[in-house]
């Protein structure tokens, strides 16, 4: 990643003077393409575009053990750096409970805040021979190594846990059965699938938007409660018969140790991004419900969240 010598100026001085003030860095842990990606540079474009940073926000993609890469550079590296904030989801929270970092845990960052739901959905290549979501339920119960899923967490990730889900709502419990390659990414995962190396993708609507449009994939369920407007040619896991939501949160955490000022700065600013008519573009066009929680109380709900995730992840047989 290459900064200018007047972005890393700005960065030096304003820290110099200990101000929580405009991030020169936003960390997608992912390859570029994906929701975390996607997430960086949508908030980071935002965040100078309403001028609540002084200079244009670099993203740097750090790919790497499902987000455990930036989660252990942040805490072990970069603690104290109040320019400093990293996208995070559903995803990072899933890894978190499962103790998939390295003993890292929730507490060693601090959470700024989610603005916005990631519809989760089941996807295949446009020439699948799986036109609904029911024919590739089926084509699994009858033979579960005959159907491997792409998604872009790791293996017990909450992408891997998505179809997980909705065959142990269509009553299949063999679930160690069930084929997962975990990528960097949800572009990868597409990547796989439409290339016929994996019989479908596991993932988040903002992933795939460009490849439905493209018409290189079609969506068999969106796992929300409702049909996504602006692709409510999408049918729901729920009216297909399958009792399952599962959305992706997308935010943003911050090095543990920054100040209670730089931190509540940054709860400030995100809340302005969510309430932008930017944003609100924004989720329309890549297709975001409305979701925000920002600042103070987002932690208790990211603890609430983590316990919730171990009791599911024990149930499904990820953890013990």
């Amino acid at each position: 990643m290459t900064f200018s010598m007047k972005a890393l100026g700005l960065s030096v001085a304003l820290a110099a003077f200990g101000g929580a003030a405009s991030a020169t860095e936003c960390i997608a842990p992912a390859n570029p393409g994906g929701g975390w990606d996607f997430t960086c540079r949508q908030i980071g474009k935002i965040l100078y575009d309403l001028k609540l940073v002084d200079a244009p926000v670099q993203v740097t993609n750090m790919a790497g053990a499902g987000g455990g890469l930036a989660f252990s550079t942040v805490v072990n590296e970069r603690n104290d750096d109040p320019d400093l904030i990293v996208a995070a989801s559903s995803a990072t929270t899933t890894r978190l409970a499962q103790n998939a970092f390295g003993g890292s845990t929730a507490d060693q960052v601090r959470w700024v805040g989610a603005i916005g739901a990631d519809p989760g959905v089941i996807v295949v290549a446009a020439d699948s021979p799986y036109k609904t979501l029911t024919d590739l339920v089926e084509a699994i119960k009858a033979d579960p190594g005959s159907v491997a899923f792409a998604g872009g967490s790791a293996v017990g990730g909450f992408d891997h846990m998505k179809p997980l889900l909705v065959l142990k709502a269509a009553g299949f419990t063999d679930i160690t059965k069930v084929k997962y390659i975990g990528v960097d990414g949800g572009a990868d995962a597409i990547t796989q699938t439409v290339g016929g190396h994996t019989q479908a993708m596991t993932g988040d609507m903002s992933e795939i938007v460009g490849f439905i449009n493209s018409g290189e994939v079609r969506a068999l369920a969106v796992l929300t409660e409702d049909r996504v407007p602006g692709f409510e040619q999408i049918p729901t896991a729920k009216e297909q018969g399958y009792d399952v939501v599962a959305v992706n949160w997308r935010g943003l955490y911050v090095p543990g140790g920054i100040s209670d000022e730089a931190f509540n700065a940054w709860g400030d600013k995100l809340q302005k991004v969510a309430d932008s008519d930017e944003w609100k573009q924004a989720m329309k066009d890549n297709g975001l419900a409305p979701f925000t929680k920002v600042g103070g109380n987002f932690q208790a709900w990211v603890d609430k969240v983590i316990a919730d995730t171990k009791d599911l992840s024990k149930e499904l047989g990820v953890i013990q």
